[in-house]
């Protein structure tokens, strides 16, 4: 142990190299704690010029992640465009396990590692492809949209894939009037509330979303004032009844963006803000703050770990594979 530390000291040439990123996180990140952290960014960083290897890092993920060692950031559907266009040979995903197997189907010639094959999704987790087998005999016909947040097995099993993001126009896309969308029953609720299309679900709902409620976020209104309230559609309808937008990871970090406002509340994820407001300096953020058990699975030490021992590799079976690829694909298709 001595020797490991030792060869993670904070020296002068280490902080000179990660200077320019502690300016983005120092307003969440301690001067003490950031004596540990910097010299596992910098790791990482010469790591993955040595392997030719890049991270892609979700908007959930802690501030010295998404700023420190992340090469592409963004919601599900913006990772797997951009894993699909890199000339990369590694992957190394800084998210939950779906997100790597789906890096996996659009590169299936890379190598794709998960830092801790135990980040897993309680949404993944609600349903099997037994279930959507299941589904299509008691629904013949009708087509199957699948959020992303999904195993590869249950996007085999699927016509095509969705995010939050896409959902509504990937619907509409199909031109028919009756869909199963799984297994998100709450991003169902939103998509049907803005199409006359029917929407077949399933009782799938996030862990982190699922707990928020419209009266909490009204408390929030009669407390602060000014206050913009922004929900991911992951979110139960009251919630979204009660706020000002919803919309995906991103669309949520293009509000923000955009409109500027004075005080926000962003019902999602509490990493998301602080990430946000390192680029966003003229808005207060105020947190609910849920945390997502599986994305903080995954670390900066574990991401160091990753790189130099190559583990955890990320495989599909090639027949779920190449089913799997084609919804992904479809998806990708919708523009």
């Amino acid at each position: 142990m001595a020797e490991a530390l030792e060869r993670r000291a904070f020296t002068p040439e280490i902080e000179a190299r990660t200077a320019s990123i502690y300016e983005k996180v120092k307003a969440h990140v301690p001067r003490a704690e950031w004596q540990l952290l910097a010299p596992e960014i910098d790791a990482i960083n010469r790591l993955k010029r040595e392997k030719n290897a890049i991270v892609l890092a979700h908007n959930y993920q802690t501030p010295e992640i998404y700023h420190g060692v992340a090469d592409i950031v963004g919601d599900s559907l913006a990772l797997a465009r951009r894993a699909a266009e890199t000339d990369a040979d590694v992957i190394v995903q800084a998210g939950v396990h779906f997100m790597a197997e789906t890096s996996k189907l659009v590169c299936p010639d890379k190598t794709v590692l998960i830092p801790d094959a135990r980040a897993g999704c309680s949404l993944a987790s609600s349903i099997t492809g037994a279930d959507v087998r299941a589904l299509r005999e008691r629904y013949p016909g009708v087509p199957v949209v699948t959020y992303v947040n999904t195993s590869a097995d249950v996007k085999a099993e699927s016509d095509i894939c969705c995010t939050s993001g896409n959902a509504l126009k990937i619907v509409k896309s199909l031109g028919v009037p009756r869909v199963i969308m799984i297994p998100d029953k709450y991003l169902a609720s939103f998509v049907a509330s803005q199409t006359d299309i029917e929407i077949i679900t399933w009782e799938g709902a996030c862990e982190v979303h699922e707990r928020f409620s419209g009266d909490e976020i009204r408390e929030y209104r009669d407390a602060i004032d000014g206050l913009t309230v922004i929900a991911h559609p992951e979110c139960p309808p009251d919630v979204i009844e009660a706020s000002d937008f919803a919309g995906s990871t991103a669309e949520m970090i293009s509000y923000v963006k955009d409109r500027q406002p004075e005080r926000v509340l962003l019902v999602t994820e509490c990493s998301m803000s602080d990430n946000i407001a390192a680029e966003s300096p003229g808005t207060e953020f105020m947190k609910p703050c849920g945390l997502c058990p599986h994305m903080k699975r995954i670390t900066l030490s574990n991401i160091r770990r990753s790189l130099e021992t190559m583990t955890t590799e990320v495989t599909v079976d090639p027949a779920v594979a190449e089913r799997a690829r084609l919804a992904v694909e479809r998806m990708l298709a919708v523009r």
